[in-house]
C-alpha cells in the first residue's frame, strides 16, 4: 500500500530566458492555493493526500500542469475554481475531471 492516497505535483518551473512555463503561469500560486485547501478539508498526511512542488515536467505547451498519482493523470488549470474542481471529484470521490485533463 502506498503512504499516500494521492500525491499531487505541482509544476513550478520558472524559465529565466522568458519562455513559457507552469511557474509564469501561476503554477507556484496554485501549488499553494491547494496545499492550504487540501489541510483545510483535513485531507493531508498518511494515508491521504500530499502536495508537492516539482521541477519542469516538460508540458510547458500544456501549462501550467500537475499530475496526480498513483493514477498518472495529468491536468491543466487557469485558476482556483479549476483546482477546486480536482481536489472535490478527484481526490475526495475518485472522479476524472476530464475538462481539465490532458
Amino acid at each position: 500500500m502506498s503512504y499516500y492516497k494521492h500525491h499531487v505535483f505541482f509544476c513550478t518551473n520558472q524559465r529565466d530566458d522568458g519562455a513559457r512555463c507552469c511557474g509564469a503561469s501561476g503554477g507556484q500560486a496554485m501549488r499553494d492555493y491547494a496545499k492550504k485547501k487540501i489541510k483545510a478539508l483535513d485531507l493531508n498526511g498518511e494515508g491521504k493526500c500530499r502536495i508537492n512542488s516539482a521541477g519542469c515536467m516538460d508540458r510547458c505547451s500544456e501549462g501550467p500542469v500537475l499530475v496526480v498519482y498513483p493514477e498518472g493523470t495529468w491536468y491543466t488549470f487557469v485558476d482556483e475554481q479549476d483546482i477546486d474542481e480536482i481536489i472535490e471529484r478527484h481526490l475526495q470521490h475518485g472522479q476524472i475531471v476530464e475538462r481539465l485533463k490532458i
